[in-house]
This record gives structure tokens, sequence and C-alpha cells, in this order.
């Protein structure tokens, strides 16, 4: 045990709550060890939600941020969840047109912009067709207004009450929508559902130090982060994901709970083992993965290394539903994605009726109620069953004990190191090219990445090569983001589509599991990807 103050849930459940009763605790860390207490993350967030209502946004409307991994983005976060309006955490590596839209879409007030992303973000603004939000840098920039860092005596707070987050998820109809629950405007601190949840399956507690690799656009690492905030832990946040510094990050910071992504095991696995042994990780009781299948040697070979730790989940940012699974599980059942947590999984068939144990369906959860699309109402009506259980579009079944399996994904959504990349963003932007007829973009087995950018590409006239595989990348670099762009590029005379023009994927993707199949890739081409 520590010897800092309770702060169990019963203390309050947000970080003014938590500063209350212990100022100096450490709520934030650094990579570069830079910290931030309870008491700054409480007096700038609160100056902030000020701010922001003292210009007029009003609780249930949306603030966009746009902010890389460093420790005021919970300043920016807190601001908005603490006073009743959405938060919009946006991908940093997007291009200006993507980051248009959805600023557009969103309908944001305001924009919270990390100085370094000036320079796409405004030329993001300058492009917009409605979007004209209030603009605050964390750090003073020539030419923008600053965050504030002090509360304003003279000038009223806003009301103490939950927001939520946003997230920009699913572009299976060209670009990506937004998931946008209703808001209850509950009193600050009273949103312990997920909190609950973390205690319950994880350990979760004011003594937790939690170990955040990944981009905190994401879902699991915003939200898992944000609730230890809730009960007096410690985030660590990363930058940047690096193998050898997440292992230096758990022995300097003693980190108890962490949460990844199966390429990160396959980027820890590939360490010297002179690296792997030098780090001292007995502090570390809990590592959370999911966001992609991790490969059964891959799981094996982390549990064989850091013990059975390792705690599997299936959901989604829609949170529609949760399964969970101990490595103990996992290893009795290969594959599983764990059970159903607060929450009961139905399999259905393309007739809409419930399949017994063992066949396989579109996988649909009853338990939560309220997802909402935002501004895509076809696509809420897609997610739903008539008896009002929700969906995240996966195909898989259930054993005879309830043990979830995943075997597709309904959408063919890409899921490349954990990041969801969407082929109908990239066949929007090859439909584009002039001498491209029609394109596919799928999926194909990757060893590091779990999936990788697979593009089919065909032609008005003539035969493909390599120089003009090339020059399709280059167009493509100027419209979507570098994540997102084919690694492989290959030429076919035909794609089959059906009578009413829906492309018939599943006919063509098997003929590109097998790399050498996949026509031109474009790393050993020499370009960069």
């Amino acid at each position: 045990m520590t010897d800092h103050p309770d702060k169990s849930v019963a203390n309050g459940g947000h970080p003014g709550a938590i500063a209350a009763i212990d100022p100096d605790h450490t709520a934030v860390i650094a990579q570069d060890g830079s910290r931030l207490s309870y008491r700054e993350l409480d007096t700038r967030s609160l100056a902030l939600a000020q701010k922001l209502h003292q210009s007029g946004i009003v609780r249930g409307d949306a603030v966009a941020l746009l902010i890389g991994n460093r420790i005021d983005f919970f300043v920016a976060a807190w601001a908005a969840q603490r006073s009743g309006l959405y938060f919009i955490p946006i991908a940093t590596r997007l291009t200006p047109t993507e980051l248009a839209y959805i600023f557009d879409d969103s309908g944001a007030r305001a924009l919270i912009l990390d100085p370094a992303l000036v320079e796409p973000a405004a030329a993001a603004l300058a492009a917009t067709v409605n979007a004209k939000p209030l603009v605050l840098t964390l750090d003073p920039v020539d030419g923008y207004e600053a965050v504030p860092q002090e509360i304003d005596a003279d000038l009223p707070l806003p009301e103490p009450i939950e927001g939520g987050d946003m997230l920009y998820t699913s572009g299976t109809t060209g670009r990506p929508k937004a998931v946008r629950r209703a808001l209850e405007y509950a009193a600050l601190g009273s949103d312990m559902r997920r909190t609950l949840r973390d205690a319950d399956l994880y350990g979760m507690d004011a003594d937790t130090v939690f170990l955040t690799p990944a981009p905190l656009y994401h879902a699991a690492p915003l939200r898992f982060s944000l609730n230890r905030h809730r009960t007096g832990g410690m985030v660590v946040v990363m930058n940047k994901f690096d193998p050898e510094q997440a292992l230096a990050l758990i022995e300097r910071e003693r980190v108890t709970h962490s949460q990844w992504v199966p390429t990160m095991f396959a980027r820890l696995l590939e360490l010297p083992e002179d690296a792997r042994t030098r780090y001292d990780l007995s502090s570390h009781r809990v590592a959370i993965h999911a966001g992609a299948p991790c490969p059964p040697d891959i799981k094996r070979a982390m549990i064989d290394w850091w013990g059975p730790i390792l705690y599997e989940y299936y959901s989604g940012t829609e949170g529609v539903g949760f399964t969970h699974s101990t490595s103990a599980e996992w290893l009795e059942r290969p594959g599983t994605v764990g059970k159903a947590y607060g929450s009961t999984i139905h399999i259905v068939g393309e007739d809409g009726k419930e399949l017994p144990v063992g066949e396989t369906g579109t996988v649909y959860f009853e338990g939560r109620a309220g997802l909402v699309y935002h501004n895509a109402p076809e696509k809420t009506r897609e997610a739903h069953h008539p008896k009002g259980w929700a969906t995240f579009g996966d195909i898989g079944h259930v054993d005879e004990d309830g043990f979830l399996f995943l075997s597709d994904r309904r959408s063919f959504t890409i899921v490349s190191g954990g990041v969801n990349i969407y082929p109908a963003e990239i066949e929007a932007a090859l439909a584009v090219h002039p001498a491209v007829f029609d394109a596919a973009a799928f999926g194909v087995p990757d060893p590091t990445f779990g999936e990788t950018v697979q593009a089919v590409v065909q032609l008005h006239e003539g035969e493909g090569s390599e120089a003009l595989a090339r020059e399709i990348l280059a167009f493509l670099r100027e419209r979507i983001a570098a994540f997102k762009l084919p690694k492989f590029i290959a030429f076919r005379s035909d794609l089959p589509r059906t009578e009413t023009g829906k492309l018939q994927k599943h006919k063509i993707r098997d003929d590109y599991a097998d790399p050498v199949n996949r026509g031109f890739d474009m790393r050993r081409a020499g370009v960069r990807t």
C-alpha cells in the first residue's frame, strides 16, 4: 500500500475530489519525467472549462482536441468532461482534408490545439464549409489565444456535470462517423460504470500506476486513462511507443497496469535478450490487450515472458458490449476473446434469427442501449437488431461455456497494429486517379501488424506497372494519411460487382492471402509508406 490518503470511489470520482484529498499526488507522468499533480489537473481543467463556457459554449456542445500524447491532453479532456461537453479526440496524423471533414461533421464549437499541429489545423480550418470554432492553443503561439492556466475569480464557473467523449469510427460508407451517445448531465463524479468494471476485472484502484503506450485519441487508452483519475491513480504516457522505453518506464515508475495492442507485443518480443531481461518488471501485475486479434504464438510467448498477467477483452468505440478473458481461460481455449461482462451475447443469422451454440453469425450484444452514430441514421439502424440488440459488425460464435470466438469483420474494416483503417476511404481516393476505372482495398495477413492494406486496381486501359503503382501511391499520399496507404498494389482486369453496384471483395480477397500474389510491394520498391 502507498502512504497517500484514501481516494476511493466514495470520495468523489473526479480530479477535483482527488485534489481536495491529496492535491500534490501525481495524476499524469510523461515519458520525459514531467508530471502533472491532481491540483494542477483540477485547476487548469476548470480554468479551461470556465473559458469555454464564458465564450458561449454550453452543455451539449462539442470541443475538438487535436493534441499529441502530452500530459496536458488531460487538461483539455477533463475541461469538457467536467462541464457537460462532448470532447472529440482527433488522430494527429490526419490530412487537412480529413480534419476539415471532422470539424464540419462534428459541429465542434471549439478546437484545443497542440502547437505542433498548428499548420495542418490551419489548413483544415481554411477548407471547412461550416466550422468556425474558437481556437485555443495549449502553449502560446503567435496569432492564437492560449488556454488559461488559472481560474478567473471574478467569473462564474460552469455547472459541474458529466460530459462525454465523441469518437470517430468505422467508415464503411466512405468516411468515418462519430459515436455520440446522449448525455445525461449527471452530477460530476457519478459516471463510474467503467471505473467499477476496471476495479472488478483488473483490481484498479487508488494505487494503480497505469501505462498507456498508445495514442490518446483512441478509445481504449483514452477511457482507461481518464478513469484512473476518478479514483486517484497515476497515468504514465508515452509520447510514442518504443518497446525498450516501455520496459524502462515500467521499471522507473513501478507500473502496475498497462494496455497494449498485439503489434506492440510483437515488437517487444523482437528485442534482444539482454534488453528484455535488463528491466525490473516485478511491479507489473496486469497487461490488458485488445484492438486486433493476437496471433496465438505471440500471446503464448508473452505469457511465457511476463507470466499469466495478460487479460484480453473485446469491445469497441460504440460501447455496446464487452467480453473478457484471463490468461488461464485463453490458454484453455486459444483464440477466444472471452465471456460477456455486463451484457449478453446473441449470435444472429442472415435471417435475423438467433443461432444455437457453435454456429457462426453476426455478434450482437444486449445490455447497453443508446448507440447513435452522429449524422448517420442509416448506420445507426444497421447496427441494431429489431429486438434492440446492437453490434460492432463482427462475425463469430460462442461455445457451450459462453466464450466468444471471432472469425471475421463484417465490414472488412482493416485492423493494422490495433488501428482501424477504413477501406472505403482508400477506395474513394483511388477512384479519382485518372488511370483508375475501379478499385478495392482490404486487409491481408501481416505477421507483425495482424493486417496490412492491399489495393487492387482495375485500369481504364493498358497494363499495370511498378512505375504506375508508384504514381498511384504518390497520388494517394496527398489525399489520405500515411498509415492508410496501401503496402501492396496489384492490377486486375476486372473487379466483381453485383447488379446493384456493390463490390464483392469476398470473391477476390483470398487471391491475395499469399504475399507472392500481392502485386507490387511498395516497401521493397523503396517507397516510404
